[in-house]
């Protein structure tokens, strides 16, 4: 190598290691909460650099400087600015998170539903909202597939969205390690998931008919229009919420109001408040709300 090409490598590297430039910084996280309305902190500037190092190296960039120019560029925002938000939205998910929320809908909400509405020829929708790679919403196919086999003539559906296409790709297939499934109870896990026979890295894979119950698709909780044509019966919004500033959350949750039914259940995570919020939502337990009518 030249002793110019080294000298150009060092400096870049040496950029690369100091980090992204404040300036720089704000510019990144005013476009991200513009797009998605994730809000970032100072302090979340380091995490912004680990990850955003990832574009780096698959566009074969040498530096944050090199990275804003390409992005803030005409081209940039047209073919980067979705793999920025996939960068910066992917986050950490369980199999029966917070199993709470789980056994309300299946010792009350469910039942509550079906006397509500009877012999009525209408399945039950939930709607997975932030599912990530799709722990939660295969572990709700679980409990309302083994709240069907009890109770003849029910039926369910599922959506999923996240803002993601790289988190929903691996939600699509379905397949987990052997430590991420590792919350799933024994027998359920045995009931609805197929092993793999790598005994070097074991995994397990969703059965095909829980699989075909959900639906997946991308949206981002900023667009004024979530494109659904029916309601919900309950959301699990868990631990979203948390990445938006306060007037972010409230619209967001506005927006999910709209697609829940009066009577249904919104859950949001145990760290998540909506105290304050004008919303038209009734606590009913911990990160627990119930939806009632504009006029009551």
């Amino acid at each position: 190598m030249s002793s110019h090409l080294q000298t150009f490598s060092d400096a870049a590297a040496t950029e690369a290691r100091d980090g992204i430039s404040g300036r720089d910084y704000d510019r990144l996280r005013a476009v991200i909460h513009a797009e998605c309305g994730i809000n970032l902190g100072i302090e979340k500037k380091t995490m912004l650099e680990i990850r955003v190092k990832r574009r780096l190296k698959a566009l074969h960039l040498s530096s944050f400087k090199e990275y804003c120019e390409y992005l803030f560029g005409q081209r940039g925002m047209q073919e980067e600015i979705g793999h920025l938000i996939d960068v910066v939205s992917t986050n950490k998910t369980d199999f029966f998170r917070e199993p709470k929320h789980f056994e309300f809908l299946a010792q009350t909400a469910l039942p509550q539903w079906l006397i509500a509405r009877g012999s009525a020829n209408h399945p039950f929708l939930v709607w997975s909202a932030g599912c990530s790679t799709g722990e939660e919403p295969y572990t709700l196919g679980i409990v309302l597939s083994e709240f069907a086999q009890t109770h003849p003539g029910f039926r369910f559906r599922i959506l999923a969205s996240d803002i993601s296409t790289i988190v929903l790709e691996k939600a699509v297939r379905g397949v987990y390690t052997e430590d991420t499934a590792r919350a799933i109870p024994a027998p359920l896990k045995r009931k609805y998931f197929l092993r793999s026979r790598d005994s070097v890295s074991p995994r397990v894979r969703v059965i095909p008919e829980v699989r075909s119950l959900i639906e997946f698709r991308r949206l981002n909780f900023m667009d004024s229009d979530y494109a659904m044509a029916e309601s919900a019966d309950a959301i699990f919004c868990r631990n979203v919420i948390i990445y938006f500033d306060r007037p972010t959350q409230e619209k967001i949750l506005g927006r999910l109001c709209r697609h829940l039914i009066p009577g249904g259940y919104l859950f949001v995570g145990h760290a998540e408040t909506l105290h304050t919020m004008k919303l038209p939502l009734i606590p009913v337990a911990p990160s627990l709300y119930k939806r009632i009518d504009h006029g009551a």
